[in-house]
């Protein structure tokens, strides 16, 4: 599942070609409507030409929105960079560029918009060539750039084939099974109380689970999941998720809280940064310097503490320690945007690197630098994940001996395994070094492989117990052992039932459909009322169909005796123990006894006995048969 956002200057045409591609209006304010400009965050969802279904954030573009513009991008995977082909590249088209670069937004098109209006092919040409210009060295520096028109549906096709092959380049989010969500709107829907939106960040909510809301800390329960207003039982990394929260009043609510599992996230009021201060910075970065803050979908006010030099050069890199005018749950790694109050402008962005100091620093101290600029490049735990998540599981002393952390790697592994973040698969108990091992993302990744495989299975084919263990080991790719474990780990957590031959859902059960029971009854009433000379197997495959009838058998409702032949499995018991009976009264049976025996013919007659011989309740002697 994949978030787009879009960009660009003001009356461009961002909500226009959203409504276009996806037929809904992203300008949902009336105030919107009636000024025909964005104000706030518009949200709707389109599916590409392969099927894939993608939500997309709409922003607004003009300078006094820029804010709002800032709480809608900070989780998206792409973005639609528009610009007008009869203004071409304008003052937001900029500060929107900078700020999808600061944020390191990983792929882009430009939707080259209004061309109906553009009479001039020159004109048109020139525009692409300042577009093309402007992007050097940025992260959109080799989108590609579709010439559109929303009003004509110009490009539209084009435009979502080029979205299609951008997004076929960006990576899955990773599950590293600690959910966040920023919350970008609060609401209420009569009868289910209060709803909150926003992009899922790494793992995934599931119905029923409790969540904490932070900073408050509050507690709540998740009573619904929507996507695209569809309901859901298991919100995935980088959806778009509507969560229906109980317990929890909407004026307790804001955009900028964020929904989170409880007991691993924390907020802070203190964080170490790297800035990329912009080189469009009119002044120096200064000691102390009041900012706006924004990460995710949260605005605070904060003080820049400089570190290591007096003060920070426009187009410089530099570390920061941030001072929060109020509490934020951040992670390592996010990225943020700073602004200068007043008069608003974007100043620069970067990443978190600390976000838990613990206190201030003082700026000049020896070793600080250092220590910033090694908890940059990661924690001997972090670059050990960032192995396992690239070359997927493997024995843990092979991975190991193959980092580049020495006597560092074993301890690293451990602090993995004991946070969650590292898996082990092994299926048969054996030494600790000789463990598989896998990342917790490709564990998740994998179980959601899995569970999408079986469930598409029993879709396909209702009436089979599940999937062949051999044929679903050859859909996931995996090596033996590898899919060994990784079968062990899913039955032990519940996630799959193994049943030897076959593997199956939790869930799953065969269910005949109202056409199919009517005609399962019908063949058995047949049985009943020849119990002895009942329908041959062709007949009854004929009657219900091979599938339902192999589900007779299964369920040990009928019993084949042999290649035409089968009883309710209820004649069929009775039969064995009137011909055990008959045996031992008369010390054996021959064909034609069991045949008067049972009124039948020697069809059914001879299909028991022979049936009898090969399971070891008889043995044939010449024409007779004895109990073994």
């Amino acid at each position: 599942m994949r978030v787009i956002g879009t960009a660009g200057h003001v009356d461009h045409g961002k909500s226009t070609l959203v409504e276009a591609l996806t037929g809904i209006n992203p300008d949902r304010l009336r105030e919107e409507q009636e000024r025909e400009m964005t104000i706030d965050l518009g949200f709707a969802w389109l599916t590409l030409p392969n099927g894939e279904a993608v939500g997309i954030v709409d922003v607004p573009g003009h300078r006094d929105f820029i804010e709002n513009m800032l709480a809608g991008v900070g989780g998206i995977d792409a973005a639609i960079f528009v610009v007008a082909a009869d203004e071409g590249v304008m003052p937001q088209t900029r500060e929107h560029l900078a700020i999808l670069d600061l944020l390191r937004v990983p792929r882009g098109v430009v939707a080259l918009t209004k061309v109906d209006l553009v009479d001039d092919p020159e004109w048109l040409e020139l525009v692409e060539a300042d577009v093309s210009e402007t992007l050097e060295n940025t992260v959109l520096q080799d989108a590609p750039i579709v010439p559109v028109s929303a009003r004509s549906g110009q490009g539209l096709e084009a435009l979502q084939l080029a979205l299609q092959r951008m997004l076929q380049q960006v990576a899955p989010r990773p599950d590293h099974g600690k959910p966040r969500l920023w919350i970008d709107r609060v609401f209420t829907i009569s009868g289910f109380g209060t709803v909150v939106t926003g992009t899922l960040l790494d793992g995934c909510f599931e119905v029923g689970q409790e969540v904490v809301v932070l900073p408050q800390g509050l507690r709540a329960r998740i009573r619904g999941l929507q996507t695209h207003k569809a309901k859901i039982e298991r919100a995935v990394p980088g959806s778009r998720v509507s969560i229906n929260l109980s317990g929890i009043s909407k004026n307790e609510l804001a955009r900028g809280n964020l929904v989170a599992l409880p007991g691993w996230l924390q907020s802070t009021i203190l964080a170490d940064v790297q800035l990329d201060y912009l080189s469009s910075a009119s002044h120096p970065l200064k000691h102390n310097a009041r900012l706006k803050f924004f990460c995710g979908s949260a605005e605070v006010i904060a003080r820049a503490r400089v570190l290591g030099q007096e003060s920070l050069m426009p187009g410089t890199l530099g570390w920061v320690q941030l001072e929060l005018k109020a509490p934020l749950p951040l992670v390592r790694g996010d990225r943020f945007i700073v602004r200068r109050p007043s008069p608003p402008a974007t100043l620069g962005g970067g990443t978190v690197v600390d976000p838990h100091p613990g206190r201030k620093h003082r700026r000049f101290r020896p070793g600080l630098i250092t220590r910033l600029e090694t908890l940059a490049r990661g924690t001997p735990a972090e670059i050990l994940l960032q192995s396992m998540e690239r070359q997927g599981p493997q024995p843990a002393r092979q991975l190991l001996a193959g980092s580049s952390l020495g006597a560092e790697a074993a301890a690293a592994l451990q602090e993995l395994l004991a946070g969650g973040d590292a898996v082990v698969l092994s299926a048969e108990q054996q030494a600790r070094d000789n463990q598989l091992v896998a990342a917790q993302s490709w564990w998740a990744a994998t179980t959601t492989r899995l569970a999408q495989g079986l469930d598409n299975y029993h879709r396909q084919y209702p009436l089979r117990a599940g999937m062949e263990r051999e044929r679903l080991r050859s859909v996931l790719r995996l090596e033996p052992r590898v899919f060994n474990g990784l079968m062990a780990r899913a039955v032990a957590q519940g996630r799959i039932v193994d049943e030897g031959i076959t593997v199956r859902l939790p869930g799953h059960e065969i269910r005949f459909s109202p056409a199919q029971e009517q005609a399962v009854q019908e063949l058995l009433g047949r049985f009943r009322r020849a119990p002895y000379a009942p329908p041959s197997v062709k007949e009854s495959a004929a009657a219900v169909g091979e599938d339902v009838l192999g589900v007779l058998l299964a369920r040990g409702e009928l019993t084949q005796v042999s290649a035409d032949v089968i009883f309710l499995s209820t004649t069929y018991e009775e039969m064995v123990r009137r011909v055990r009976r008959h045996i031992q009264q008369q010390g054996s049976i021959t064909l034609g006894q069991a045949r008067d025996l049972f009124r039948t013919s020697r069809k059914y007659a001879q299909g028991l006995l022979e049936h009898l011989d090969e399971t070891g309740v008889t043995r044939r002697v010449g024409d007779e048969r004895v109990l073994v």
